[in-house]
């Protein structure tokens, strides 16, 4: 996808429809002069809802509602006629896709499956027309409720990629050209750091056709928690991730360092991050003979499971997909 066309932050003004106010009316018909009350309730006022589609990738079509207002409810009438509802706004989101206060940063809903509808901004309720308040002491009620204000609110929508696998790494460590190799996706591919400027996501095939997501995250760079490079703004897109595949290119001069340095900015931007599983795959391999991939083991770290592969080469891509296959089932039972 285009990186312009790539949105995954929008703000904006919420307004529910107010509720329709009750009404007051007494029956009156020919030989019954002194009929009793029957004004009908007003009408509910707009939902605002925000509902999931699985079509959609990004948040563009939202970019330019700076306000998506819903209307208001419709008076009562006589005749215990309640009064029509409001329209309610259907505001359609991908899978993945949080909505907070613009003010408090709460999470006011969540949506992660396709089809799943929730209220953002509920609609005032209608008023209750005089029909409602007659009693045995007062028959003739001269009164009725107003309906409810509607709501206005700011928020900020978020999305979070939903993936199986999200490719953790510096900037030029082989994220696109990997994710490009193993499936159907056509990321900007270059050979000078963020070259990726937005998330690419990529469906890989599996033996007897099953298939995983995979996510190519923008490369993180040292201080990327506090801001720096391209900060935080695609960080948040990891958190979605069941399973972590750290890059690490043979030509580092320290690979080492630069895992904890990556584990450093996951911790600091979210030390849950830490939970997941994680595994290494060691790119660019095809610039290693056997002798120096034995020499480079001795850099790496210990407590992790390491692969070696090159995706110019066709090198390990099999065993590294089987790898995953299985971290992923796993992950699932558990």
């Amino acid at each position: 996808m285009a990186s312009s066309n790539f949105i995954d932050h929008v703000r904006l003004c919420s307004r529910s429809g107010a509720g329709g106010a009750g009404s007051v009316h007494f029956r009156r018909e020919k030989h019954v002069p002194k009929g009793g009350p029957d004004g009908g309730n007003g009408g509910r006022g707009g939902h605002i809802i925000v509902r999931g589609n699985s079509q959609l990738w990004t948040l563009l079509h939202l970019r330019y509602k700076k306000h998506v207002i819903a209307t208001d409810g419709r008076p009562g009438d006589g005749g215990c006629s309640s009064g029509a509802e409001g329209q309610d706004i259907i505001l359609e989101v991908p899978l993945g896709t949080v909505v907070k206060d613009i003010e408090t940063g709460e999470i006011k809903l969540e949506i992660t499956e396709d089809g799943e509808e929730q209220i953002l901004t509920p609609g005032g309720r209608g008023g209750l027309g005089n029909y409602n308040f007659k009693s045995a002491t007062n028959q003739t009620p001269r009164y009725a409720q107003p309906g409810e204000e509607g709501i206005e609110e700011w928020v900020v929508f978020e999305l979070k990629l939903l993936a199986d696998v999200g490719l953790v790494g510096f900037p030029n460590a082989g994220k696109s050209t990997l994710l490009s190799v193993l499936s159907a996706a056509k990321p900007e591919i270059g050979d000078y750091p963020f070259t990726t400027i937005v998330p690419n996501l990529g469906v890989v095939e599996y033996r007897d056709f099953k298939s995983f997501v995979m996510a190519d995250i923008p490369g993180i760079i040292e201080g990327a928690a506090e801001g720096k490079g391209l900060g935080t703004r695609f960080l948040r897109h990891i958190e979605r991730n069941s399973t972590l595949l750290f890059l690490i290119p043979a030509d580092t001069d320290d690979p080492k360092k630069e895992y904890n340095v990556l584990l450093s900015e996951l911790e600091r931007y979210n030390p849950e991050l830490l939970d997941k599983k994680r595994l290494v795959a060691v790119t660019k391999c095809d610039l290693l003979d056997d002798e120096l991939i034995e020499e480079f083991k001795e850099d790496l770290p210990d407590d992790v499971e390491v692969l070696f592969i090159s995706s110019v080469a066709h090198m390990g891509l099999t065993e590294l997909k089987d790898k995953l296959w299985d971290m992923l089932n796993k992950q699932d039972e558990e």
